[in-house]
């Protein structure tokens, strides 16, 4: 699949992008897409420095979440390796679900194919299966999760580590 990018992980309302220079890393070795509507913030790394040097919680958990994050691209990236399709996209459903703070989420197949590198027959299958058993409901460009408990006993065990690595670090992925 030309042209397309691997995802290795789901940041949401709780996390943050490019933390990790605050912690010695010079040079970004990700790349970010915002992929649904929402606001964000913006600060200077020099403000955010300054905050975390006078405030010892906030670099706690700054750096809670810097390493919970690095687990779920490391974790990410096994995953596509050693679980099967259905695992990894149910996986990916309940991160993202829980990233967004919704059961509604504007993705489409081709780019669940393109960022899980799966073939987008298969995740038409499989989202078809999900459907059928009523864990999800399926409209043009959007997903609706209808039984996400359900669902997350199709994750892989990949969902729970990374969901207790964030809780762990006070950005909680309730798993």
């Amino acid at each position: 699949m030309s042209g397309t990018a691997l995802e290795t992980a789901v940041v949401g309302f709780r996390g943050a992008v490019g933390a990790s220079v605050l912690f010695g890393g010079h040079l970004s070795t990700h790349q970010a897409a915002v992929l649904f509507p929402g606001t964000a913030f913006k600060i200077r790394v020099e403000d955010l420095r300054h905050v975390i040097n006078e405030r010892r919680e906030a670099r706690a958990h700054i750096a809670g979440y810097v390493e919970a994050l690095t687990l779920h691209c490391a974790q990410t990236g096994f995953c596509g390796v050693w679980h099967h399709r259905e695992e990894r996209l149910a996986s990916w459903l309940c991160l993202a679900r829980h990233a967004a703070d919704s059961d509604v989420l504007p993705v489409t197949h081709d780019y669940l194919s393109s960022v899980l590198g799966l073939p987008r027959p298969g995740i038409t299958e499989t989202l078809n299966e999900f459907a059928k058993q009523r864990l999800i409901r399926k409209m043009r460009g959007v997903l609706q999760i209808d039984k996400g408990n359900c669902l997350e006993q199709r994750a892989c065990a990949c969902y729970k580590f990374v969901a207790d690595a964030y809780a762990s670090s006070g950005s909680e992925i309730s798993a």
